[in-house]
């Protein structure tokens, strides 16, 4: 089965709500310890809360190479749960080099840590995605990639509008992205090369998703970075699928450290946007 496949077949069954796993150890309920023995028993915890309602999550890598050796313990034992749990998982780490550096990269994503997808930063062209494509394809099962192509932080624009032939740069990196994305379609009719859009920027969504309809679409922004369920929602095509939309701190800490019932708070915060996403 594709990776595309085995997408719509998680978005089919739990929508497209996608739990971003970022362990910020200044937010953790004071009962787990600042540490990484700490992240890995919330984001464990977490993982079994949030799973009645979402069939993606997204670990930050970021959040665990921080903590150094411990951490990149802490990141393996939280994807080996979520592939138990049935998940599945992209590993949020935005690579992007050239040669046999961007296939040690891949190797690490799709086999030390057994992630499904990976997020690829396109800036070095397509010699530093080809290796990422090449692993991810002869992998079993397939995996997948996200492109980054017009993000949600503020000052993406910098240079994703810059004016390059009569059109954004970023056009020209969907493009692209959609070729790559073509090269294998699932049965679901899209393909293993997904673009990150965000629902910080619903104009340019819509715009994106009418040049790129057979490609997934990761959306960050909806939540705390001030995206609406509406916003996001003009990523989907009309059979429901072809995004999943990430939520990292509305879900994954919507409470104070101090608060005794904060288990609660991330189900129901899970609960919640589950139902606001809805197709």
């Amino acid at each position: 089965m594709t990776f595309a496949d085995r997408l719509a077949q998680a978005v089919k069954r739990d929508g497209p709500l996608c739990v971003g796993i970022d362990p910020r150890v200044d937010m953790l309920p004071k009962a787990f310890t600042p540490d990484a023995g700490g992240v890995e028993a919330f984001c464990l915890k977490v993982l079994e809360l949030v799973r009645p309602y979402c069939g993606v999550v997204k670990p930050q890598a970021a959040f665990f190479e921080q903590l150094g050796v411990p951490g990149f313990a802490a990141m393996q034992a939280v994807m080996k749960r979520a592939k138990e749990l049935g998940f599945v998982t992209i590993l949020d780490a935005k690579r992007g080099d050239i040669a046999s550096t961007a296939q040690a990269y891949a190797e690490a994503a799709f086999e030390t840590w057994n992630a499904d997808c990976l997020t690829v930063n396109p800036y070095l062209g397509r010699d530093s995605v080809k290796p990422f494509l090449t692993v991810a394809r002869q992998a079993m099962p397939q995996r997948g990639l996200f492109v980054l192509v017009r993000t949600s932080n503020p000052g993406g624009g910098m240079f994703q509008n810059l004016n390059c032939d009569g059109r954004p740069l970023y056009r020209h990196v969907a493009a692209e992205v959609a070729k790559w994305n073509d090269e294998q379609l699932g049965e679901c009719g899209l393909g293993d090369v997904g673009a990150v859009v965000g629902a910080t920027n619903p104009k340019e969504l819509v715009e994106l998703r009418e040049a790129m309809p057979r490609v997934w679409f990761l959306v960050p922004g909806y939540g705390a970075q001030g995206g609406t369920a509406a916003d996001a929602k003009v990523a989907y095509l009309s059979n429901g699928l072809g995004a999943v939309v990430n939520s990292s701190r509305g879900v994954v800490f919507p409470f104070k450290p101090d608060d005794t019932g904060w288990e609660a708070k991330v189900i129901a915060a899970a609960k919640k946007a589950q139902a606001e996403l809805k197709p």
